[in-house]
């Protein structure tokens, strides 16, 4: 069975509102935390993201730095603009 990433929540984790950076944490509904990065100029686009390593990696399952969540970027950019979650966080 594929993997589908599905957000529960979104935290701020820090901002530099001047330059129009943000960093967020996604808390998603299996349990994985992910950083991700957006710069808010001229419009929200992320630019970076990697699986925070508390709970193995539900892809690989390994319990290290891997980059399988890199995959689903597009997938975690789409949810989280769609669901208001970057107005959220940013307020």
């Amino acid at each position: 069975m594929p993997y589908r990433p599905q957000i529960a929540n979104v935290t701020t984790a820090g901002s530099n509102e001047k330059e129009g950076l943000y960093e967020f944490i996604i808390h998603t509904a299996d349990g994985t935390d992910i950083r991700v990065f957006y710069n808010r100029f001229p419009e929200w686009k992320l630019t970076a993201l990697s699986r925070l390593g508390k709970v193995p990696c539900p892809v690989c399952r390994k319990d290290f730095i891997c980059k399988c969540m890199e995959k689903f970027s597009n997938e975690f950019d789409q949810q989280l603009k769609d669901g208001e979650w970057l107005n959220k966080a940013a307020e």
